[in-house]
C-alpha cells in the first residue's frame, strides 16, 4: 500500500459534522483517528492502522444512528424481537456499513484522493468466523433485515474468542488453523461491563418456605460465571435505524484469588479465570468426548441464561411487569442450540420473580417460537441426563415438571397410546437416558417453523409428526431469505449498476422489483451487457484463485461451483465423481466434444469427519491430476479455494455461471446458497430439494437443470432395500475403479478405500442411485452453455425472479405470522437533543 498520504486542510465545523456525510468530512476524521485513537502517523502506520481508522469514521457515522434508535426504542417501551442464535457469521463489516449508509462511493473517493487502495483496506478486515455456515448466515441475513424493515430487535449469541477454524489445504488436506479474528481488536463493538451478569452452573437444589411461607427453590451453584455483554450495531439499509448484535463473553467474577497466591499457589490463582473464560474461548468444542459435551451445554446456557437476565434488565428500565414480559419480547429459537431457554425463563419467573407456575408456562410459551433447521436426526440435540443434572440441576427438575404436565395433555388426547407418548417425552427412555432439547423447544414454544416447504412438510409428516398431530395449529412456514445488500449491491457492485441504470435502486430493499427485468431477458444489447459483466466477474475471482492457489483459470469456461460445508448428504462427491468422468472421456477420446469448464469447490469439514476430509483430498488429487494434463488443460480444470467464508463467498457467487445444489433428496432443510447464486444469475442444477424446489418454481423449469429422485422415491428405494452396487456399471464402474486404482493418489490403492468402499457397499445418500441422471443432466447444461445468447436469456431471468428469496420477505412473515412486531421509524437526534435529554 502506498505510505504518501495527502494532506487535507482542518478546518473548524459544528460538532454535530462528526457525522457529516462529506468527502471533507470523511479525510479529516481519518486523520483524526489515526492520531487520537490509534496513535499513529503515516510513515509508522499499517495497513492495519489504516482500515482501523477508517473503521472508525464510519462508525461515528453508526452511533448516531444506533443511539437514536435506543432511545426511541426505550422511550415507546417498543415491542422487540430477541433472536437467539449460536452462530452469527456476520462477515466483514465496514464495506456493508457503507453500503448501508449510502456512502460507499463518497469514502471510496475519499480514500482514494489521500492515496490509499480502497480495495487493500476492505480486504484488511479479519472476518468474525462466530458460525459454522448457512445457521449463521442466516442469522446475520435476519438482522440485517430487521434493521431495514425498521424492527426494534436484539440479536443474542456468543462473542467467540476463537471462532470457527481458519482451513488450509496441505498436500491436498484440510488442516485447521486458529482463527484469531480478535488479534487486532474490533472496531465495531462497544463493551458493556456496567449491564454483566452472573450466570450460574453445577451444585445443588434446595426447597424452601419464603417470608410468606410459599414453597420455593433455591438453587446453590457450585461455579459462577461473569457473562460480559459486546455490542455492534447493525444498520438497516437507507434509514435511521441502527439495531444491535449482542454477544456475550465469559469472565471470572473474580480473575485473581489473592489468598490463593498468597499460599504460593499462582496456577490455582488464576484457574478460576481460565475455566470461565473456555465458555466463550471457542466456537463449537468437539463434542464427541463427555467433557466437549459439557463445555457445548455450558456454552448454550451461558448466552440464553446472560440473554435473559438483560431482557428482565431491559424490562427493568422501561417500567415494564414482568407479567408482560411476552408483551415486551418475541423470542426466535433458531435451531435447538437455545432451547434452554424455555426451562431458563420458566426458573427466572417462577424462582426469581415468584410468578406461579400457570402463569409462568403461559409467558413462557407466548414468548418463544422454533424454528427448525434440519431434517438429520442427530443434529437433534439430546443431553446425557447425567450430565444435564451435574450442570443444570434446577432446570431438569424444572423439565421433569414440564414433561408431566405435557405428557398429561397427550394422555387425554391421544388415550391409550404408550408408544405416542414415549416418543414424545422431553426424556428420552430408551437405554441411556437423555433430555431431548427439540421437544422442550416444541412444546414452550407457540408457534413451529420449517425453513422451506418441503422441509416444513416432511417435519410434519416425519421428524415432529407427533408434535403436529397434537397441535397442528402452531406449524408453518418460513421460506428463507438472503440480503441483497450483501449479497448483490456489495459483492457485485457492476451487476447492482446495471440493474439500477434500466429499473432503477429500489429493488434493493423490494427484490420483486427485479421482475422489472424480464422483458430485458429480449433484448439483445442487454443480454450483452449482462454477459460482458458475469465475464468481468469472472476475470475477477480468476485472480483471486490465482493468488490462492497458482492455478490459472480461462475465464470464458463454464464456472461450475459447489461451495458449502462439506458432508456426505450434500454430496460433493456426486460432483466430483462426474469431473473424473469427464477426465475419463477426454482421455479416452481426445476429440469428444466437452464444453470448456472450471470447478470450483470450497468449504469446510468438520476437524473429526474423516469421509468429509477425504472428499476434500479426492477433489483435491483429482485436480491435481487434471490440472497439470496437457492433454485436458484448455478444457478442465478443478480449484479447490481454501478457507471458504463470508468475504470468499462474495468474490465467488458473482462470478459462478452454474450453481450446484445436489444433495440427496429430504436431507437439506433449504440452503441459502442457491438463492445467492441464483440472485448473480447464476443456473442451478440440483435436486427437488429444500428450497431448490422453490428457486425452480419462480424461475420457470426451463431455466432450471433438474436431475435426481424425488423425496418420496428416496423412501421407496431405501424401503426396498437399496443395493448401490446394482448401479455399478458403464462409466460410473469405470470411474469408480479409476480412483480404486490410484491413479489419483500417486498408486495408492488404499488412500481412497474407506470413501468408495462406503459408497459401494453402503451409500448411504443415494451418490451412485443419482449419478446417471446427474451426469444426463450435466449434458444438457454443457449443451446450453455453448448458446451463450440463449444462456445469458435465462441468467437473467434466474435474477429477475429471485425476488421471493430476499430476507426481507421472510421477516416480514415472521412479523406478521409470529412476532407480531410492527415497524417504529427512527427520527435521528443531535448532540443537542442527547445534551438536553442528560439535563432532563
Amino acid at each position: 500500500m502506498a505510505t504518501p498520504l495527502v494532506a487535507v486542510e482542518h478546518r473548524t465545523e459544528p460538532q454535530d459534522e462528526r457525522t457529516a456525510l462529506t468527502k471533507e468530512a470523511f479525510q479529516r476524521d481519518f486523520f483524526n483517528n489515526l492520531f487520537y485513537i490509534l496513535g499513529k502517523f503515516p510513515t509508522l502506520a499499517t495497513k492495519n492502522d489504516y482500515y482501523q481508522a477508517l473503521a472508525f469514521v464510519v462508525r461515528d457515522r453508526m452511533l448516531q444512528r444506533w443511539i437514536s434508535t435506543a432511545a426511541a426504542y426505550t422511550k415507546q417501551g417498543s415491542r422487540t424481537v430477541a433472536y437467539f442464535s449460536a452462530e452469527f457469521l456476520m462477515g466483514p463489516h465496514l464495506g456493508n456499513n457503507l453500503v448501508n449508509l449510502g456512502i460507499h462511493d463518497e469514502v471510496r473517493k475519499a480514500v482514494t484522493e489521500l492515496g490509499l487502495d480502497f480495495n487493500e483496506l476492505l480486504l484488511e478486515e479479519d472476518e468474525p468466523g462466530l458460525g459454522n455456515g448457512g445457521l449463521g448466515r442466516l442469522a446475520a441475513c435476519f438482522i440485517e433485515s430487521l434493521a431495514t424493515l425498521q424492527i426494534p430487535s436484539l440479536g443474542y449469541g456468543i462473542r467467540y474468542e476463537f471462532g470457527i477454524f481458519h482451513q488450509e489445504i496441505v498436500d491436498g488436506w484440510q488442516t485447521e488453523r486458529t482463527d484469531k479474528w480478535l488479534r487486532f481488536g474490533n472496531p465495531w463493538e462497544i463493551p458493556r461491563p456496567e449491564w454483566a451478569v452472573h450466570v450460574k452452573l453445577g451444585g445443588y437444589t434446595e426447597p424452601y418456605r419464603d417470608e410468606f411461607y410459599r414453597h420455593r427453590v433455591r438453587w446453590v451453584p457450585d461455579r459462577l460465571v461473569a457473562a460480559v455483554p459486546y455490542d455492534t450495531p447493525i444498520l438497516g439499509y437507507h434509514t435511521n435505524t441502527a439495531n444491535t448484535l449482542r454477544l456475550w463473553k465469559a469472565e471470572a467474577p473474580e480473575s485473581f484469588d489473592f489468598a490463593v497466591f498468597n499460599r504460593g499457589d499462582y496456577y490455582g490463582a488464576v484457574m478460576q479465570k481460565v475455566s470461565s473464560e473456555n465458555l466463550s474461548k471457542v466456537l463449537y468444542p468437539n463434542d464427541e468426548q463427555l467433557q466437549g459435551k459439557e463445555l457445548r451445554l455450558s456454552q448454550q446456557y451461558f448466552f440464553v441464561s446472560a440473554s435473559l437476565q438483560d431482557m428482565f434488565r431491559i424490562l427493568k428500565i422501561q417500567k415494564i411487569p414482568v407479567e408482560r414480559f411476552h408483551e415486551k419480547f418475541a423470542a426466535q429459537l433458531n435451531d435447538t442450540h437455545p432451547a434452554i431457554a424455555v426451562a431458563e425463563l420458566m426458573r427466572l419467573l417462577i424462582d426469581e420473580n415468584v410468578v406461579p407456575w400457570e402463569q409462568a408456562w403461559d409467558i413462557t410459551r407466548r414468548t418463544f417460537a422454533y424454528t427448525n433447521h434440519t431434517l438429520l436426526p442427530e443434529a437433534l440435540e439430546c443431553w446425557p441426563l447425567p450430565l444435564f443434572a451435574k450442570l443444570l440441576p434446577r432446570h431438569l427438575e424444572i423439565i421433569f415438571e414440564i414433561n408431566a404436565r405435557f405428557l398429561d395433555e397427550v394422555r387425554i388426547r391421544f388415550y391409550g397410546d404408550e408408544e405416542r407418548i414415549a416418543r414424545m417425552s422431553l426424556i428420552d427412555e430408551r437405554g441411556e437416558r437423555y433430555v431431548r432439547m427439540a421437544h422442550l423447544a416444541c412444546v414452550g414454544s407457540h408457534a413451529i417453523n420449517g425453513v422451506a416447504e418441503l422441509h416444513s412438510e416432511l417435519l410434519k409428516q416425519d421428524v415432529l409428526r407427533d408434535f403436529y398431530e397434537l397441535w397442528p395449529t402452531r406449524f408453518g412456514n418460513k421460506t428463507n431469505g438472503v440480503t441483497p445488500r450483501r449479497w448483490m449491491a456489495l459483492s457485485n457492485p457492476r451487476l447492482t449498476k446495471l440493474v439500477s441504470s434500466h429499473i432503477g435502486d429500489e429493488w434493493i430493499t423490494d427484490l420483486s422489483q427485479l421482475r422489472r427485468l424480464e422483458p430485458l431477458a429480449e433484448d439483445a444489447g442487454f443480454r450483452q451487457q449482462w454477459l460482458d459483466v458475469k465475464r468481468a466477474c469472472k476475470c475477477d475471482f480468476a485472480a483471486v484463485a490465482l493468488k490462492k492457489t497458482g492455478i490459472t483459470i480461462d475465464p470464458d469456461s463454464l464456472f461450475d461451483v459447489q461451495v458449502k460445508r462439506i458432508h456426505e448428504y450434500k454430496r460433493q462427491h456426486l460432483n466430483i465423481l462426474h469431473v473424473v468422468a469427464l477426465y475419463h472421456r477426454l482421455r479416452s477420446n481426445p476429440n469428444v466434444d466437452i464444453t470448456p469448464r472450471t470447478f470450483i469447490f470450497g468449504g469446510k469439514a468438520a476437524p473429526g469427519y474423516h469421509i468429509a476430509k477425504l472428499i476434500i483430498k479426492l477433489i483435491t488429487s483429482v485436480g491435481d491430476v487434471v490440472n497439470r494434463d496437457p492433454a485436458v488443460r484448455d478444457r478442465l480444470k478443478v480449484v479447490f479455494l481454501p478457507n471458504f467464508n463470508v468475504k470468499n463467498g462474495q468474490r465467488i457467487y458473482p462470478a459462478a455461471d452454474l450453481s450446484e445444489q445436489v444433495s440427496t433428496a429430504g436431507k437439506e432443510a433449504s440452503g441459502t446458497g442457491n438463492m445467492k447464486f441464483s440472485m448473480n444469475g447464476a443456473l442451478t442444477i440440483g435436486t427437488m430439494d429444500g428450497a431448490n424446489i422453490e428457486i425452480r418454481e419462480e424461475v420457470g423449469a426451463e431455466n432450471f437443470f433438474l436431475f435426481g429422485l424425488t423425496t418420496p422415491e428416496v423412501g421407496a428405494l431405501k424401503a426396498s432395500g437399496y443395493n448401490p452396487a446394482n448401479y455399478l456399471d458403464g462409466e460410473l464402474k469405470e470411474v469408480v475403479e479409476l480412483i480404486r486404482s490410484g491413479f489419483f493418489s500417486r498408486g495408492d490403492a488404499e488412500l481412497f478405500r474407506p470413501l468408495i468402499d462406503g459408497l459401494v457397499h453402503h451409500d448411504p445418500y443415494l451418490v451412485f442411485a443419482d449419478f446417471d441422471s446427474y451426469s444426463k443432466a450435466q449434458q444438457q447444461v454443457s449443451a446450453a452453455y455453448q448458446d451463450r445468447d440463449h444462456w445469458a436469456r435465462m441468467s437473467i431471468l434466474n435474477s429477475a425472479r429471485s425476488g421471493k428469496f430476499s430476507s426481507d420477505r421472510t421477516i416480514r412473515e415472521y412479523c406478521d405470522d409470529i412476532w407480531k412486531a410492527p415497524a417504529v421509524p427512527i427520527r435521528l437526534l443531535t448532540q443537542e437533543d442527547v445534551k438536553v435529554g442528560v439535563m432532563q
